[in-house]
């Protein structure tokens, strides 16, 4: 069966919410590996998510992924952990608004590898969207080194750079990923190996029961962190990821207002000021949905 088309707008809306959904996973996860650690966190809550998406793919009735395909979902997937366990560490040794700031490296680094690997066309709008965007990331930067967070949170802003250059090569991977698989499956095998990642680490770290107490926030993480799975998926198989990889720049809102309303972190005039540019940015973004349309690109 032909899957109707949507409009790329609809595309980008569903990637803008999914980010959106995916920023709460992040509140979620920072109370946890501030009152668990890192490792501990990643691990329960990667094996709920399993088991979350295991369930909707089993009803789906699943066909056997090809070995191209599965060779995406295992690179996706171990890439995943490594960048989820730099950045969830790093997240909790600086403020959700410095660490959504810092990781906005990713999209503009995703925006010329679109183009690099995937081909795709990247017209001269979207790289003034990308401009914008970015130096408003700029902005929030020069304003979050004015204040003295400390050597722990050097070695953080160091953790979530690293977390970002994976994140940037896992954008490019969740187009193709999404182009060669339905979005339940991409979500079941995005968790079946980043599981698969933690069980590795094991033996050098450890593993322990979560406090029972904690059981309903790790649930409530892997519920966020699947619901987003699904809607990206979605968005990224109906455009392109050059395209989509702007609404990457509306986390920073929502990190500075989760970080604000649960961990009374304060938000700075240079984020605000840096913010607003960031909001232009997309919404130049936004305006361009025709050189989003999958039609256009070009094969490898």
């Amino acid at each position: 069966m032909v899957e109707p088309r949507h409009p790329p707008l609809i595309a980008f809306m569903v990637a803008a919410f999914g980010i959106a959904t995916f920023s709460a996973m992040d509140a979620v996860m920072k109370g946890l590996v501030l009152a668990l650690g890192t490792y501990i966190t990643l691990f329960w809550r990667s094996l709920a998510g399993m088991l979350m998406t295991g369930a909707l793919f089993a009803s789906s009735k699943p066909r056997r992924p090809d070995r191209r395909t599965m060779r995406i979902h295992a690179t996706r997937g171990l890439l995943g952990s490594v960048m989820a366990a730099t950045f969830f560490w790093g997240l909790a040794r600086v403020p959700m608004a410095q660490a959504i700031a810092l990781a906005f490296i990713a999209p503009l680094m995703a925006l010329y590898l679109a183009a690099a690997i995937l081909k795709e066309h990247v017209g001269p709008r979207l790289i003034g969207a990308s401009i914008v965007a970015f130096a408003g990331v700029l902005i929030i930067v020069w304003g979050q080194a004015r204040a003295d967070l400390g050597h722990e949170a050097l070695l953080g802003s160091i953790a979530i750079l690293c977390s970002a250059g994976c994140y940037a090569v896992n954008i490019i991977l969740m187009r193709q990923q999404s182009l060669a698989a339905p979005p339940v499956e991409a979500s079941f095998f995005q968790s079946l190996f980043m599981f698969i990642g933690m069980i590795a680490a094991v033996p050098v770290l450890g593993i322990e029961p979560p406090p029972v107490d904690k059981l309903p926030l790790i649930i409530l993480a892997a519920f966020l962190a699947t619901t987003s799975l699904l809607l990206l998926s979605w968005a990224y198989a109906r455009a392109q990821a050059s395209y989509l990889a702007t609404t990457e720049y509306t986390s920073f809102l929502w990190a500075a207002l989760f970080g604000w309303i649960i961990f009374n972190e304060t938000v700075s005039p240079f984020t605000v000021a840096g913010a607003a540019m960031i909001i232009g940015g997309c919404l130049l973004a936004a305006r361009t949905p025709e050189e989003a349309d999958p039609s256009m690109e070009v094969a490898a």
